[in-house]
């Protein structure tokens, strides 16, 4: 079961969102909130898996929300539901700590597969914000999949398995190497291609690796 923690200023939203979601026998509504403070104060108490934020609320906004639980409770993830796909209202949502960003237009069982695949430790971005949060060179003219000549073959293995939601366990495992060598490796990812969290390295390499020939 996924406890989920909807946060929306709106009122129509919460229920209309409450309604449609408590449909589905795998996810659990804990708690609503209409504002940032007090979607970090639920969190506290609640303890929800996933937290669906909307951005522009009074108050504390979205975003400042998702920074203070990202920080406090890591394990927690953020998903951002909102009307606006202002480039300033994505940038902001990820480098906070939100595991992925949607609009508020998308069908209804495209976000409820959304929020599983969030719990799930995948990152989630609506069509056409990619380049919103990556390294500027994805704007350029050049083809896409010459980011993969930026990282060495160790490096590659490692950016597919992030972005498939792997752990670093999962992936010392998969590759037969130690934890802190991932480390060094995904350290060296954000440093190559200008990335600054896993998230952004998450929604990145799909990008990547979705358009790029195989390598």
């Amino acid at each position: 079961m996924i406890r989920l923690l909807l946060v929306d200023d709106q009122s129509l939203v919460r229920q209309g969102l409450k309604a449609m979601l408590s449909l589905e026998p795998d996810l659990e509504i804990v708690g609503m909130a209409e504002n940032g403070e007090e979607a970090v104060n639920a969190v506290e108490t609640l303890q929800p898996d996933v937290v669906l934020m909307d951005v522009r609320m009074p108050v504390m906004n979205g975003s400042t929300a998702t920074r203070i639980i990202s920080q406090k409770f890591p394990n927690i993830k953020i998903l951002v539901l909102s009307t606006y796909d202002e480039d300033r209202d994505v940038s902001d949502a990820i480098k906070a700590g939100a595991k992925g960003y949607l609009l508020k237009d998308m069908p209804s069982d495209e976000l409820v597969n959304a929020i599983r695949c969030i719990n799930s430790g995948y990152a989630q971005l609506a069509p056409g914000l990619l380049e919103r949060v990556i390294n500027p060179k994805v704007n350029s003219p050049e083809p896409v999949s010459t980011a993969l000549s930026e990282l060495t073959p160790r490096e590659l293995d490692v950016a597919r398995l992030v972005a498939i939601g792997a752990t670093n366990q999962e992936i010392a495992t998969k590759l037969f190497i130690s934890e802190s060598t991932v480390k060094t490796h995904i350290n060296s990812i954000f440093n190559r291609l200008n990335l600054k969290n896993r998230a952004q390295l998450a929604i990145y390499a799909n990008g990547v690796f979705s358009h790029a020939a195989p390598v």
